[in-house]
């Protein structure tokens, strides 16, 4: 799971999830927390090794910051939706994604 500050949460993680009544990890599954790459160095020198994407086996080459990268885009249209209902709202960023994801697809 890459989080920007995967370091941390992970360290209460699965206890977290044992206390809740709601939430349970199958006993099978390895959770390996991780952390961005731009948000990994301003951190502590020793999270680099231990949280870097450049040592999670499979990772492949990810900068682990993809969804800052989409909601950028969505700063021009938030002010417009902060007076909207929740499913007006909802109704016009899911049409605003729809279209960022149908220009990626025609090469726009």
């Amino acid at each position: 799971i890459i989080y920007d500050v995967g370091c941390q949460w992970s360290i209460n993680f699965l206890q977290g999830v044992a206390e809740s009544q709601g939430l349970s990890v199958p006993e099978n599954m390895q959770i390996i927390p991780a952390v961005g790459k731009f948000h990994l160095s301003t951190h502590k020198l020793a999270c680099f090794a231990k949280y870097s994407l450049n040592f999670v086996q499979g990772a492949g080459h990810v900068d682990g910051e993809i969804l800052e990268t989409l909601w950028a885009p969505f700063n021009k249209t938030s002010p417009t939706t902060q007076s909207m209902s929740h499913a007006h709202c909802q109704e016009v960023l899911d049409n605003r994604m729809r279209d960022s994801n149908w220009k990626k697809i025609v090469g726009i």
